[in-house]
Formats: C-alpha cells, structure tokens, sequence
C-alpha cells in the first residue's frame, strides 16, 4: 500500500495579526505548543505496570523576534501591563506561501506581553537590531485557512 505524498513546506513568510490586523513581519517565533501533563497511578497488586493519565493540558507562551522598526506600538502595549493595565487581544500566526496564499493559521485569545527584550547593541558587530517580545494567552485553536 502506498503511503499519500505530504509536501513539507518552506516557512519564511510569517504574520503576527492582532486584533484582525497584520501587524508586523517577524524574524522568529516561538512557542507554537500544546502539553498535557501526565498522571502515573500505581495500581495495588499489579507491580510490573504504572498506569499513565492524561493530566492537566497546558499551552506555551509565544515569544516573537523581529528586527527593530520606527513603531514603539508593541513596547506601549507592554509598558501599558508593567504598569497595571492589562490590555488582552486576540492574535494569529499567519505561515503565507510563496505566492501569498496563506498555508496554516494559530488563532490565541486574550493575549498580553509578560516580557519584552529590546536589541543587543554592539558597534563592532554589523547585525541588525532585534527586539523581543513574549506574549501569556489564555488558549489557541487551528484557525481555518
């Protein structure tokens, strides 16, 4: 029997969206997961066998780089939550083919920046400045594409 061909796709073309919007094109993001905790329960009498229970599923916080530009929107948005005002939005990380269509879609709820890095900053060295900004969210779901 013959296994159905799956073509691995490129991913270079990548969109924050907030709130319906594209925002910005990122160099890197990261924490696209979700993780469920297991529960080891011994049962008595049965010593050669521990059974494993899913337990609580949790997901990652995403973590965005891309290389600094004129806006200061997503440094406001944080310093907006350093200083008490919690300001949750809905996001997207759009994967976009070559020729622009869009691939696959995370859609996470209720999202705000825990964390912001800005650039490493180094005369000697000729690489662009790139800033970093890690966003809590209260779930995500495949979005429809």
């Amino acid at each position: 029997m013959t296994q159905p061909q799956q073509d691995v796709v490129p991913v270079n073309r990548f969109y924050l969206q907030i709130d319906g919007v594209n925002l910005a094109v990122f160099t890197g993001v990261e924490g696209l997961k979700v993780e469920t905790d297991i529960f080891e329960y011994v049962e008595g009498g049965n010593n050669g066998f521990v059974h494993k229970l899913p337990g609580q599923t949790r997901v990652g916080n995403l973590t965005f780089k891309r290389g600094l530009v004129s806006t200061n929107e997503l440094f406001n948005w944080y310093m907006k939550v350093a200083s008490g005002t919690i300001e949750r939005r809905n996001l997207s990380v759009i994967i976009y083919a070559f020729d622009g269509v869009e691939l696959r879609r995370w859609d996470f709820f209720d999202a705000y920046p825990v964390r912001w890095i800005g650039p490493d900053l180094n005369s000697t060295v000729n690489d662009g400045a790139v800033e970093t900004m890690e966003l809590a969210h209260a779930g995500m779901q495949l979005g429809s594409s």
